[in-house]
């Protein structure tokens, strides 16, 4: 085991001219291949030296940007992460690309900055490691409290990075100590993400195959439920059928807000193969009521939870929840021993078997983006469930609307959230949050779609202010920010991807409190909408 430098943090930093410099110091503190993953294009931002800094950990927004890998790197040009976000908060920008990412909010920095100020008052007089650890059973609990979910006995809760290195834990489990390769049957990972079937796939010992099954058409339609979950179920039954192990993944929800496959088929499937079946719901995008999340444990399933996504923190914070008899079986196969690369002892429950193995790390950027999920979280549990579907649904009537009479897009279908037997659509999470939809340019013959690169193009200039030097000024000059581009078919015979115009729960608590009843959320949605209208007509007169 990697013994752990108690060295002062002041010792590690005082010669730190770079952030890179900082993170090959905390080498010291984290584990070995994890930062390999996490020093990649540390380069690209620079921090303070001793003279100008003369606290002892870095500020708020450089750990904000810590522990994770090369996707939070800020370009040196931009300031901005591969999800277009900054590590401070933008309150100029209108955000509703939060399936994707969001820039924190003045709230979630500010709760970032007050526990960055606890732990340089705590390291002071006792380890990194030692304050990590209290601060991380802190963060464990208050997850657990604010998901209603303390009274349940043997429930465990293990942080991770990000939603992918949860995947990969569970996938190494999977394969833990079988006589056969495991099989991990996913929806398409265009719609999860990219590196998602990487990681189940990325087993050092225990080779897990990956089978991925569509969830739109060519057309990028949705596909019927009833044909996603016949081809899942014959996928189960042949490996169950040849004794393999199975992890089947339910995606609740997909970046263009889908389900899949169904809860009663993965409900029929794991009752069927008891021995064989381990579910994982990916709730990743965390748009689940606390009942659903429950349901889900109360099934026997694992859940994932990412607090990046809906409830806007910054990105890399992640949470995986094992129900009592799945941590209980997990915990008598052998730990697997690539998770040494992608995890710390901490992040794991006290007594769980095996993890004494993995090296004792503190990771105070986790630590501070958990924090801030937990602070939206709070906020978006303050706000009574009345009160947010009352504005979800005029929310989701102004854009439906918008989206279907503008000739510059198409709404994508997205069938209703429907998780019965699971259960009732009684909660605000059975209403859209997501509203995908494909970019055209009208023309007197008809209209064209724009093609994936056209559409990435729109999407990158959206954040910017721009002067097209006509009437249009005012729209031009917004700065606003959709949902990554997805790809979703073919029309026409050009591949098409979606933008993602999304709801959080930071906007949903903006405009609860706010005196106009979230008049003011719409409209920003509609003007967003109008910047990307018109970046179509411009790239369309340069064309």
């Amino acid at each position: 085991m990697t013994q752990f430098n108690a060295a002062p943090l002041n010792a590690i930093i005082k010669n730190c001219i770079t952030l890179n410099n900082f993170l090959r110091e905390c080498a010291l503190l984290a584990p070995a291949g994890e930062a390999c993953t996490q020093l990649h294009d540390a380069t690209l931002i620079t921090v303070p030296n001793q003279s100008e800094t003369p606290d002892s950990l870095p500020s708020a927004g450089q750990l904000l940007i810590a522990g994770g890998d090369a996707r939070l790197a800020l370009d040196p040009l931009s300031g901005l992460n591969k999800y277009g976000c900054g590590p401070f908060p933008d309150p100029q920008l209108l955000a509703f690309g939060s399936s994707t990412a969001s820039v924190i909010s003045t709230e979630g920095f500010a709760a970032a900055t007050r526990l960055r100020q606890k732990l340089l008052d705590a390291v002071g007089a006792e380890s990194p490691l030692a304050v990590y650890e209290r601060q991380i059973r802190r963060i464990r609990l208050e997850w657990l409290q604010l998901c209603e979910l303390s009274d349940i006995a043997g429930l465990e809760l293990i942080l991770s990075p990000s939603g992918t290195d949860i995947h990969a834990i569970v996938s190494q489990y999977a394969g833990s100590g079988a006589s056969a390769s495991a099989l991990a049957v996913m929806v398409e990972a265009n719609e999860t993400g990219s590196g998602v079937a990487m990681a189940l796939a990325d087993n050092p010992v225990n080779a897990v195959e990956v089978a991925q099954v569509s969830l739109r058409l060519d057309a990028g339609t949705p596909r019927p439920s009833a044909a996603i979950d016949a081809e899942v179920e014959a996928l189960v039954c042949n490996a169950a059928a040849s004794n393999r192990r199975v992890l089947l993944i339910l995606v609740d929800q997909s970046k263009t807000g889908l389900i899949a496959p169904s809860p009663a088929c993965v409900m029929s499937l794991h009752r069927r193969f008891p021995d064989n079946v381990e579910v994982l719901v990916d709730a990743c995008q965390f748009r689940i009521a606390m009942p659903t999340l429950r349901a889900y444990l109360e099934q026997g399933f694992m859940v994932a939870l990412t607090g990046s996504k809906f409830l806007t923190a910054p990105s890399f914070s992640g949470a995986l929840l094992l129900p009592p008899t799945v941590a209980e079986r997990l915990q008598k196969r052998p730990f697997p021993s690539g998770l040494s690369s992608c995890s710390s002892r901490a992040n794991w429950p006290a007594n769980w078997t095996g993890a004494g193995h993995l090296d004792h790390a503190a990771n105070f950027g986790l630590l501070l983006r958990c924090e801030v999920a937990l602070e939206e979280l709070r906020r978006f549990r303050a706000v009574p469930q009345t009160t947010v579907t009352g504005f979800m649904r005029a929310f989701a009537e102004a854009v439906r609307q918008r989206l279907a009479s503008d000739p510059h897009f198409e709404p994508l279908p997205v069938p209703p959230l429907d998780r019965r037997p699971l259960i009732e659509p009684n909660n605000w999470d059975h209403l859209q949050t997501i509203f995908p939809f494909l970019l055209y340019r009208p023309q007197p013959a008809g209209r064209t779609p724009l093609s994936r690169e056209e559409t990435l193009h729109v999407y990158r200039q959206l954040p910017v202010a721009m002067d097209l030097g006509h009437r249009n000024s005012d729209i031009a000059a917004i700065r606003c920010q959709l949902g990554q581009p997805v790809a979703c078919g073919i029309r026409n015979g050009v591949g098409v991807s979606a933008l993602r115009l999304c709801l959080s729960s930071r906007l949903i608590v903006e405009a609860t409190i706010s005196d106009d009843k979230g008049m003011a959320i719409v409209k920003n949605a509609l003007k967003t909408l109008d910047k990307t209208a018109l970046l179509i007509k411009s790239s369309g007169q340069h064309s």
